[in-house]
Parts: C-alpha cells; sequence; structure tokens
C-alpha cells in the first residue's frame, strides 16, 4: 500500500514537471516555476526538477534563486551536469565569470565528449582571460582622466584636434580585440602565455610616460557635406533637431558622432547639477507621465509617444530607469531621451537604473552596440554620464519613484537619499544598491533577493517608509509584468514596465501611469508591441551570453 502510495506521488510529480515543461515552452515562467515547486513538494529529491526551475528562474532574470535551485540539484547529485551548467549562466548573467568557469569545468569533467559543453567552456576561458587583462591594464580610479573633459564639442568638426586620452582608449581597445582574436587561435594554455606577455609590455609601455599627456593622435569628426541627417545648429538643441533625428532612427539611418558628443557631453553637465533625490512639481490640473524600463526597445518608445503624446513642458514624462541593454536599439533609445532632456529640461526626468552600469552594459548588448554605432569613446562617456543619473524622483511630496525599491533597515528618510554621493558605479550592497536593485515581496517583512543582489522587502516595510516620510505610494519599475503594471502591497506599491513582449519573447504588455494633480492618483495605461526591424534582442551582447539567450 505504501509502494503504491509513493508510486502515485512521484507520478503526480513527473505530471507537474510535463505541466510545467509546457508552460515554459510558451514562456509562461512564473507559471513554469509555480507548477515545478509543486512537483518539489511532492518529491523533493529529485535534481531535476530543481534544474528546470532554476533555467525558469534563470529567464525571469531572478538569478539568485537560480543558483539557489541549482545549488541544491548539485546537492542532490553531484554528477547531475545540468546542475553545474544551469548554475554556470546565471553567474554568467550576474558578470561572475570565475565562478561560472569553475561550473563548466565541472560540465566538462562530467560530460568530455559533450561538443556544447567544450565550447561554452572554452567561450568562458576566454571571458576570464579578457577580463584578467583589462584588469591589468587598467589605471587607477584616482588616476583616471575624465573622457567627457577631453572632449570640447565645439572644436569638433573645425579641425583635427590632439586627445591622449582618446589615444588611450584606442590602445586598450586594440589590446583588448588582441587578446581575443589570439584567443580564437590558439589552445587556452597558449593563450594565457600570450596574455602574461601582453602584460608585461602593456605595463612597461604605460608606465614610460607614452600615454601620460604626450600622446599624438589625432581626431577630425568634421562634418562632411554629403551627411543628410539631423544637425544641431549651434548649442540649441531644438525640437525640430529632436524630430528629425528621431525620424531617422525610425528609417535606421544614424546620426553623425558630433552631435552625439555635443548630447552626451551636454547631458552630463546638466545632469551633474541635479541632487540624487530630484523633487518634481506638477502645477493644479497638469499631469505627469511615469515610464519604467525601455530596454533598448526604441519603435515601443515612439510608439508611447504616438499614444501618449511627444514630451514637452505641458506633457512631461519621467523615465524610470534601464533605458538600455537586452533591444538592440539602445543607442536610438538613449540619444532620443537625452536629446528631449538637453531641448527641455522640464519635458523629461531620467533615473538611473540597474542597468545604467559598466558591469551590466558589457554582458547584455549596450557596450558592444555603441562600439558598432559609435565609438569606444562613447562607451567610456557614458558610464561617465550614467553615474552622473539621480537615484529618485518624489512628484508632488506625495509619489516616491525609483526602479527598483526600498531598503534593508527601516528609517531611512528622503534627506538620506538626497544625500548619496551616487557619481560611481553601483555598490554591491548599501543604500544605492537597493534602491536600484531590490524587488517587492507578497510576504511581510524583508528576505533574501531573488536577484542574487538588493533584497526582497513586504507590504510592511512599504508602509513603514511611506509613513516615516509623509509619503502616499511607492511607483517602481525592474520588473517585467504580464500586464505591463502590478499594484501590490494593499495599494502603495505599483510597479510599472514599458517594454512590451520583453526580448521579443515574454508576450507581455507594456504600461505607463500618469498622474494629474493636485490628487495624484494613478492613471495606468497599457499598451502592446509594435513591429520593428528585423534585428534580434540581444544582436550586440556579450558573445558567451548569447549562446544561452
Amino acid at each position: 500500500m505504501l509502494i503504491m502510495e509513493t508510486g502515485n506521488i512521484i507520478a503526480q510529480a513527473e505530471e507537474f514537471k510535463l505541466q510545467a515543461n509546457e508552460a515554459f515552452k510558451a514562456h509562461k515562467y512564473t507559471r513554469a516555476i509555480d507548477l515545478y515547486s509543486q512537483a518539489i513538494v511532492l518529491n523533493g529529491e529529485n535534481a531535476v526538477y530543481y534544474a528546470n526551475r532554476a533555467f525558469a528562474h534563470t529567464r525571469l532574470e531572478e538569478y539568485g534563486s537560480a543558483i539557489q535551485d541549482a545549488s541544491k540539484a548539485i546537492e542532490i547529485d553531484p554528477k547531475y551536469s545540468k546542475g553545474y551548467y544551469r548554475r554556470g549562466a546565471a553567474h554568467l548573467a550576474m558578470g561572475k565569470f570565475k565562478e561560472a568557469l569553475k561550473d563548466f569545468q565541472r560540465v566538462k569533467r562530467i560530460c568530455p565528449n559533450d561538443p556544447d559543453a567544450t565550447k561554452k567552456l572554452k567561450e568562458c576561458e576566454k571571458a576570464v582571460m579578457k577580463l584578467k587583462f583589462v584588469e591589468a591594464i587598467s589605471v587607477p580610479e584616482s588616476e583616471r582622466r575624465s573622457v567627457a573633459d577631453s572632449v570640447d564639442y565645439h572644436t569638433i568638426g573645425s579641425g583635427p584636434r590632439k586627445s591622449s586620452f582618446l589615444t588611450q582608449v584606442g590602445v586598450v581597445s586594440a589590446a583588448v580585440a588582441t587578446v581575443a582574436t589570439v584567443m580564437k587561435l590558439v589552445s587556452p594554455e597558449a593563450a594565457a602565455k600570450v596574455v602574461m606577455v601582453l602584460m608585461v609590455v602593456g605595463a612597461c609601455w604605460w608606465s614610460s610616460g607614452l600615454f601620460n599627456g604626450t600622446g599624438n593622435q589625432e581626431i577630425n569628426l568634421e562634418v562632411e557635406p554629403q551627411y543628410s541627417g539631423a544637425k544641431i545648429e549651434g548649442d540649441i538643441v531644438s525640437l525640430d533637431f529632436v524630430k528629425k533625428m528621431v525620424d531617422d532612427f525610425r528609417n535606421q539611418k544614424s546620426l553623425h558622432k558630433r552631435y552625439a558628443f555635443q548630447i552626451v557631453l551636454q547631458m552630463r553637465e546638466m545632469l551633474k547639477m541635479l541632487p540624487s533625490l530630484v523633487d518634481i512639481h506638477v502645477p493644479e490640473g497638469k499631469h505627469l507621465t511615469v515610464c519604467g524600463d525601455v530596454h533598448g526597445q526604441f519603435y515601443d518608445l515612439l510608439n508611447i509617444f504616438e499614444l501618449n503624446g511627444f514630451p514637452s513642458e505641458d506633457n512631461p514624462y519621467l523615465f524610470n530607469g534601464d533605458f538600455v541593454d537586452r533591444g538592440s536599439f539602445s543607442v536610438e533609445v538613449i540619444l532620443t531621451l537625452f536629446a528631449l532632456k538637453c531641448m527641455c529640461p522640464s519635458a523629461i526626468y531620467l533615473a538611473r537604473g540597474n542597468h545604467e552600469s559598466k558591469s551590466m552594459n558589457k554582458i547584455y548588448g549596450f557596450e558592444g552596440e555603441v562600439q558598432s554605432k559609435l565609438s569606444e569613446t562613447f562607451v567610456e562617456l557614458f558610464a561617465e554620464v550614467f553615474c552622473c543619473l539621480p537615484l529618485a524622483h518624489v512628484i508632488n511630496a506625495k509619489v516616491f519613484v525609483v526602479h527598483g525599491g526600498l531598503f534593508s533597515v527601516d528609517g531611512v528618510k528622503l534627506s538620506d537619499i538626497s544625500s548619496i554621493d551616487r557619481f560611481c558605479e553601483p555598490p554591491e550592497e548599501g543604500l544605492m544598491c537597493e534602491l536600484l536593485w531590490s524587488d517587492p515581496q507578497p510576504s511581510p517583512g524583508r528576505g533574501p533577493s531573488k536577484r542574487g543582489v538588493g533584497l526582497s522587502f513586504g507590504g510592511d516595510v512599504t508602509k513603514r517608509f511611506l509613513q516615516e516620510n509623509n509619503l502616499d505610494l511607492v511607483v517602481r519599475s525592474h520588473e517585467v509584468k504580464d500586464e505591463g503594471y502590478e499594484i501590490e502591497h494593499d495599494g502603495k506599491l505599483i510597479t510599472v514596465f514599458s517594454a512590451p513582449n520583453y526580448c521579443d519573447q515574454m508576450g507581455n504588455k507594456g504600461a505607463f501611469i500618469q498622474f494629474k494633480a493636485p490628487d495624484m492618483k494613478p492613471n495606468i495605461v497599457t499598451f502592446s508591441a509594435v513591429p520593428h526591424p528585423d534585428i534580434k534582442p540581444m544582436a550586440y551582447a556579450n558573445n558567451f551570453l548569447r549562446m544561452f539567450s
């Protein structure tokens, strides 16, 4: 009898697994996780269930949960290669290349004749060696010069000029490219020896003074007579220029680098003057529209403007971070948003997301896209400007808007957020990290982050934060939602996500929220994805990461 009951339980668990597999194939990853969880409740000693659930967590960018599940699969069956495979993929997605390398080395030992495992191990070895090389030749923070201070757009286009910094950027880029090429042509062991030689030579070359200000690379970005794209007249970014630029982007035409420099450099100067927490005042009878993640989905951004009107002083927007990465039109998105801000600062407000960072851009596509469409110099320039973005906004002293979420401790006041020194890459802990990375949870209290960074916080945490700061509502983004939004924590927290059919596969709607003064009640509008040119998401992403996409 007991044997029959056990057999029935195992069969029932398998049925949940099969249903979960079908949900996964339909891109219903949250549903798949629920079904795998039911299978685990019935049979918690099956490594496959944990590995499959880890895969679903990865699809939802819940890399912390994926690592936990994959580790449990390994604990149950230390020879189960998929456990190491899933954990390695999650480590990779978090930029933890060295941890990923260990997992893929283990996969290779378990499956020595698996060509797919061999291929991924080699790619991981290349990524780690490239990382070590870049670390070896990098300039200490105290000695690093700002690329923005090395470029004067007023002189660009008026003839050749010299820039030792851009020579440094170019040499480092060439060196990294050389390493990448060598690693494709020779074995990892031979490549490691070449890298060591380059490190030594590069260090001597760098310290010799050749690049300490006496470099001599000439740059000429004069606007060619045949250029027919959008042009900025003088220092003023006009509405006519922005509309022409947007129309060019729509037709897959590019903006001249001279004007891209001007937009990004003007944006930097503007953002540097803002506090870390920006107060927005919406006059009585007027409104403000809040948008969530856009993630390089330029044609969906244009659709928002079609539905809700072009940004202006009378139709202002707040974009709540994650403008770039994953979508393959991130350059068009960021230049459009920056140009709009330059045109009319009160027409658009921009907050930093967790993807406005070097580590994310290196993995998820923005760095590669900028290198392809602009130049390596712009990679450094955007990284500097992203560090100037405000971290949060308060609308009419009632609505707190932040990309990620709230904090690991109670008692955080708005003044504490205002005093954050944000001019840096996001740290891995502390208030700034939590603002960019945290997520709400349905249960009260606090818990570990499903992403592996930040934390999860309950409705009681949201309620106390609002009460302590005399606020009514938290609006945040950071998570894809089937309907483009979700209302949680007894109506005190709204998630808004503005990238419909995220990564061309999630099938979700997008949403934006309009707040009208004086009552500031949220009016939520949802919309569907629109067609875009046949350039797939992640087209410019790290080669190794694309192997898992």
